[in-house]
């Protein structure tokens, strides 16, 4: 069974940190690279970081220094940590491999929302 189960988003102010947890299934999770992905209203989802199975990272340009990937292997679990919160960072956030498989769902996803 494929899950992917996202939480931890809310409403922060900016400057604000939150933490985000994906619970994912284990055919999932072992062995491949994990992401994090948002989508802010009326534009199209992107990625934010990704981490290996191995724990390298990378990140993409606007989130460097703020958002840090990790992952624990035996939990079947990728986090999200983002500091220092941008309004432009509100979207919905989603977890799914990387590079995304167009056979694999999606999970419902978090909502965060910066704003004062």
């Amino acid at each position: 069974q494929v899950r992917l189960v996202e939480s931890g988003g809310g409403l922060v102010q900016p400057g604000g940190s939150l933490r985000l947890s994906c619970e994912a299934s284990g055919r999932i999770f072992r062995g491949n690279a994990m992401g994090w992905y948002r989508q802010a209203p009326g534009k199209q989802r992107e990625m934010v970081a990704i981490i290996t199975s191995v724990g390298s990272t990378s990140y993409a340009d606007s989130v460097k220094g703020r958002f840090t990937i990790s992952r624990d292997n035996a939990k079947n679990t990728v986090y999200l940590q983002m500091n220092n919160l941008k309004p432009e960072d509100t979207a919905v956030y989603y977890c799914n491999v990387w590079p995304v498989v167009k056979s694999l769902p999606w999970g419902q996803g978090t909502q965060v929302t910066v704003s004062s």
